[in-house]
């Protein structure tokens, strides 16, 4: 994991570092999935605020920190802003097929549940 010493950069796992079993843990939460599944459609750089999470501000930012840790997202602030990008490229580098597996899994239960969002909320 890289150190930051400015407080405005943060730390990331390197490519190398990322461990499947963290990226499936950070998959797991029903809220983080959502997360994803939503920066996977955008595919762009997306603030906190941009996602509408049914969790409070502080367990929103424990899920975007638990995705930066585990090397699902990327995070860099511009300005006074933190935006997030999926590491599509490592995790596809690392894990082929894995990140399109589990978000096609997800819009498949989701629309077996009837649940208009690409990841059920259960919690």
């Amino acid at each position: 994991m890289t150190t930051a010493t400015n407080p405005r950069v943060l730390d990331h796992p390197a490519r190398d570092d990322i461990r499947l079993e963290d990226v499936l843990h950070a998959l797991s939460d029903a809220v983080r999935l959502l997360i994803v599944s939503e920066m996977a459609r955008e595919e762009a750089e997306l603030s906190c605020s941009h996602f509408d999470l049914p969790v409070t501000k502080s367990t929103t930012t424990h899920h975007f920190r638990v995705l930066r840790e585990s090397g699902v997202i990327q995070q860099i602030y511009r300005g006074t802003t933190k935006l997030n990008a999926l590491r599509r490229d490592d995790l596809d580098a690392l894990f082929p097929g894995l990140l399109d597996g589990v978000l096609e899994a997800a819009a498949a239960q989701s629309r077996r549940l009837g649940d208009p969002r690409p990841a059920a909320i259960t919690s």
